[in-house]
C-alpha cells in the first residue's frame, strides 16, 4: 500500500507542561515563534497539533466548536434566500431592524470563520480549513461551480497561512501537477485579502499578458462578484471591468455596535484597494507596493522573460526597507529546462526552508512547496477530498458521485507504460503530472548532450526497482584508527560514500610494493576517477563538492564488469578530511586514481602519504614526455580542449553502451541516480558545476586508459652490414651493385 508522506504531526515539539499552560492563557502569538522554531497560524492564543509540510513546522488552531455535517463531510452551508437578494451595504440598510436582527449571528459567524477558520468533521476526523480555505469553499465560484473539499488543498492553504504569518517569508513557491486548481485558490485569496485591505495593491502575472487577463476576467471577476453583500465592498466602474478591479466603499463587520446610519457613499471611508494585471516581463510591477502578488505559469517564461529578473524586481515590491509588507502566492507546473524550467528551477530550490542566511532566510525569500501529484489528480479523489492511492477492495465514488474503480497510482503508471516508447512524450507527462520533484523538472531528450532518453530510462528503472536494497550507504575507516594499517567499510545513513559492491575479503586492501614504492593490487579490476577541491571553505559557503567515481573493468575476477560501484559526492568540513575519504576508498579496493591536476592538493597528499603509486599519470601521454609535475604527482590536466573532448566521448560511450534499455531487453545496473542526473544536464562548457559527471568520466578514461596511449612514430633506416649479394648465373659469381 501507498504510505502518504506529505505532512507529519510532530507530537512532542512542544513539552505539554508548556502548551497547557500557554495555552491556558491564551498567549500563542499568530506569526514565527523563534523559542520552538515553528510558524503559529492560531488567531485564537491556542495551538494544537504541530505540522511539518515540507520541513516547515506550523502550529495549527486548537479544536473548537467542531462541526459536524449530516454525511460526515464538507457540505456546504445554505445562503439565506433572504440574504441572497440583497446586494449591496445600501440594500441591508432600507431593511427594517427587525429582519436585520435574524441575521446577525449569522453574519457575524461568517466573519469569525473567515478569520479564525473553521473546524468540521471529516470522515470522523476533526479537520481545520484555514479562514482562506472556507472562504474558498463556501464563497468562491469556479469554472464547475463550488469546489470540492481535497485534503491536498487543506495542506496547501496550511502552508499559505504559514507563510503570510512568518514575517521573515515573502511568499511561496508551489511545483504544482497540472489541473491542480491553484489558478482558481490563488484568485480565490487575491479577492479575499483585497476585501479586507485598505489602501493596497494585488498583481496578477503569468506566462503571458493574455494569460494574466483571462486569470484576472474568468476567475478574479467572478469570485468577486458572487462574494455575499456582506464580504463585498461597492467597487468603482463596471461590475466586470477587463484590467483592474478596485475597491471604494468597505464591507464592515456586521454586528448591532458596527451598524450606522450612514446610507451615502460618500460618507463611508473607501478602502482605495485595486486588483489589476500586468503584461509578463521583467520589470513588471517595477517600484510599486504590492500586499499581494499572485505569480501563475512561473515555470513557463520563455526567452526572452525571465522569471529569476522579475522575481529581483518585483520582490522589492513586497517590502520596505528590511520589513515585509507584501506576499507572492507564485505556482507553476515547469516547462522543459530551455523553455523557461530552469530558472524556475533555480527560484524553487532557492526556497528551500533549510538553506537560510544569517537573517533567517531562504535564498529567494519564498518557500518552496511540492505536492505530487497522486494527492492531486481530478477523478482519483474520494467523497471525502481523500486521494485514492491504492485500487480500492470497495465501491469508491467522487464527490460527484461517479466510482473509482482503480487507484492513481496504478492510472499513473498505466499512462507512463504507454509512453515508454516516446522519451519526449514521457518526459511531458513527467512535467505535466510529476511524483517526484525530480519528473517535475525533466527535461527534452534534444537537449542534452549525452543519450538522455537512455539515462532517464536508468533513472525510471531504478525508481521502480528500489534500489535502495542494493546500495549502501556509509563511510571508511581505518582499522582501530591507526593509519596506513587496513581500511574496513562500516554502513552509516549519514555517510557520504554510497556503494553498491565491495570486493571480497582477500582482495580488500591488496596493495603491491615495488622499490619500497606502494602502488594497487587490483589495478586490473578498475579505478577511480576524482574531481577534487583544495580550499576547505569558501566565503559564502557554496563551493563545489568533491566527487569520487569507482568503476570496474572486464577481468578474470569474480566481480560485475564496466560496473559503477560508488559514488561520493559531498563537501566534508576540512579538505583533509576529504583527501583522507578518497586514500582510504582507493587503499580499500587496491585501485588506481585519475584525478585533475588543476587542483594538486589531493595528489601532493597522495605523494607525502607514500602512495603516490596510486595516482595514474595522464594516459594521453607517454612518460618521458610528461611535465616534472606531472612526473612528481600524476594527475590530468582539464584545460586541455583534447582532454575535454575525450573526457566527454567516454561518458557518452559508456552512455550508449551500459545505460537503459539495453539490446539484451535488460536494463544498466548504474545505481546512482545523482550521477545520473548530473549526466543529464551536463554542459560541456560549463564543467565546473558538474562533480559528478567529471568524476565519472575520468573514472571511465582511467579504465580504458590504453585507448588514448599515443602511438610513438618508429623511425626505420637502413644500414649497410658489409654482407655482398652475387649472381651466380654462368661460369663466374659476380657481386650485384
Amino acid at each position: 500500500m501507498y504510505k502518504q508522506t506529505l505532512y507529519k504531526i510532530l507530537p512532542d515539539h512542544i513539552k505539554p507542561k508548556v502548551l497547557k499552560r500557554i495555552n491556558r492563557y491564551k498567549k500563542w502569538e499568530y506569526g514565527y515563534n523563534d523559542e520552538h522554531d515553528m510558524v503559529v497560524i492560531s488567531r485564537t492564543g491556542e495551538i494544537g497539533e504541530v505540522y511539518e509540510i515540507q520541513n516547515l513546522k506550523i502550529a495549527l488552531p486548537k479544536a473548537q466548536e467542531v462541526h459536524e455535517f449530516k454525511e460526515n463531510r464538507w457540505t456546504l452551508f445554505d445562503y439565506p434566500k433572504e440574504l441572497k437578494r440583497i446586494k449591496t451595504v445600501f440594500d441591508w440598510r432600507e431593511y427594517p431592524e427587525d429582519f436585520k436582527e435574524k441575521y446577525y449571528d449569522y453574519i457575524d459567524n461568517e466573519f469569525k470563520r473567515r478569520e479564525e477558520g473553521f473546524w468540521y468533521i471529516n470522515k470522523d476526523i476533526p479537520t481545520y480549513l484555514t479562514g482562506t480555505h472556507y472562504m474558498y469553499l463556501q464563497w468562491s465560484k469556479i469554472d464547475v461551480g463550488q469546489p470540492d473539499f481535497r485534503e491536498s488543498n487543506r495542506l496547501f492553504f496550511i502552508f499559505w497561512e504559514a507563510c503570510r504569518a512568518d514575517s521573515r517569508c515573502y511568499g511561496m513557491s508551489y511545483l504544482k501537477n497540472r489541473r491542480s486548481g491553484f489558478s482558481f485558490m490563488a484568485s480565490g485569496e487575491c479577492v479575499n485579502m483585497a476585501t479586507i485591505s485598505t489602501d493596497a495593491r494585488f498583481g496578477i502575472l503569468s506566462k503571458s499578458g493574455s494569460d494574466a487577463k483571462k486569470m484576472f476576467t474568468d476567475k478574479v471577476v467572478p469570485i468577486s462578484v458572487n462574494y455575499p453583500f456582506f464580504f463585498k465592498p461597492i467597487q468603482d466602474g463596471m461590475d466586470r471591468p477587463k484590467t483592474e478591479l478596485a475597491y471604494r466603499v468597505p464591507a464592515s463587520k456586521f454586528t448591532r455596535r458596527s451598524i450606522t446610519s450612514l446610507d451615502k457613499a460618500e460618507d463611508l471611508a473607501g478602502l482605495d484597494t485595486t486588483i489589476d494585471w500586468k503584461n509578463t516581463g521583467d520589470n513588471a510591477y517595477d517600484g510599486e507596493k504590492l500586499k499581494l502578488l499572485v505569480h501563475d505559469e512561473s515555470g513557463k517564461w520563455e526567452r526572452p522573460n525571465n522569471i529569476l529578473n522579475n522575481w529581483r524586481v518585483t520582490k522589492t515590491t513586497l517590502r520596505l526597507g528590511s520589513k515585509v509588507i507584501g506576499k507572492c502566492m507564485m505556482g507553476s507546473t515547469s516547462n522543459a529546462l530551455d523553455k523557461g524550467g530552469a530558472n524556475f528551477k533555480k527560484l524553487y530550490y532557492d526556497s528551500d526552508v533549510t538553506k537560510r542566511n544569517s537573517n533567517g532566510q531562504t535564498r529567494s525569500g519564498l518557500y518552496s512547496l511540492f505536492i505530487p501529484m497522486e494527492w492531486n489528480y481530478e477523478g482519483y479523489i474520494d467523497s471525502y477530498g481523500v486521494p485514492v492511492f491504492d485500487t480500492p477492495n470497495k465501491a469508491t465514488k467522487d464527490p460527484h458521485g461517479t466510482p473509482i474503480k482503480i487507484g492513481v497510482i496504478e492510472y499513473w503508471q498505466n499512462e507512463v507504460d504507454g509512453l515508454k516508447g516516446d522519451q519526449d512524450g514521457l518526459n511531458e507527462f513527467y512535467r505535466q503530472f510529476p511524483r517526484t520533484e525530480e519528473h517535475a523538472f525533466r527535461d527534452e531528450a534534444k537537449s542534452s548532450l549525452f543519450n538522455l532518453t537512455k539515462i532517464y530510462e536508468q533513472i525510471d528503472w531504478n525508481a521502480d526497482s528500489k534500489i535502495n536494497n542494493t546500495v549502501t550507504q556509509g563511510n571508511f575507516q581505518w582499522v582501530n584508527g591507526v593509519k596506513d594499517s587496513s581500511v574496513i567499510f562500516t554502513p552509516n545513513s549519514s555517510g557520504r560514500f554510497f556503494i553498491s559492491w565491495i570486493p571480497s575479503s582477500n582482495l580488500q586492501n591488496k596493495l603491491i610494493i615495488k622499490q619500497g614504492t606502494k602502488y594497487p593490487g587490483n589495478e586490473h579490476m578498475g579505478a577511480f576517477g576524482c574531481d577534487s577541491y583544495d580550499i576547505s571553505g569558501t566565503v559564502d559557503g557554496r563551493g563545489s563538492n568533491g566527487a569520487l567515481h569507482g568503476l570496474t573493468k572486464f577481468s578474470m575476477e569474480n566481480h560485475p564488469p564496466n560496473h559503477f560501484f560508488l559514488e561520493y559526492i559531498a563537501r566534508p568540513q576540512t579538505a583533509e578530511i576529504f583527501f583522507e575519504d578518497v586514500l582510504m576508498a582507493c587503499i580499500f579496493y587496491g585501485m588506481p586514481i585519475l584525478c585533475e591536476n588543476n587542483k594538486p592538493r589531493l595528489l601532493y597528499y597522495f605523494k607525502r602519504r607514500g602512495y603516490r603509486g596510486y595516482s595514474m599519470n595522464r594516459p594521453d601521454k607517454i612518460y618521458n614526455k610528461l611535465s616534472v609535475t606531472e612526473r612528481e604527482i600524476g594527475g590530468i590536466p582539464n584545460s586541455s580542449e583534447d582532454i575535454k573532448q575525450a573526457h566527454a566521448a567516454a561518458i557518452e560511450s559508456y552512455i550508449d553502451e551500459y545505460i537503459g534499455l539495453k539490446v539484451n531487453g535488460n536494463y544498466g545496473d548504474m545505481y546512482f541516480q545523482r550521477t545520473l542526473e548530473d549526466w543529464a544536464k551536463f554542459n560541456i562548457n560549463n564543467r565546473t558545476t558538474h562533480d559528478a559527471s567529471i568524476s565519472s568520466g575520468l573514472a571511465i578514461m582511467a579504465c580504458n586508459k590504453n585507448k588514448y596511449r599515443p602511438n610513438p612514430v618508429v623511425e626505420r633506416k637502413v644500414y649497410d652490414l658489409g654482407i655482398k649479394k652475387f649472381n651466380n648465373k654462368g661460369s663466374m659469381s659476380k657481386i650485384i651493385q
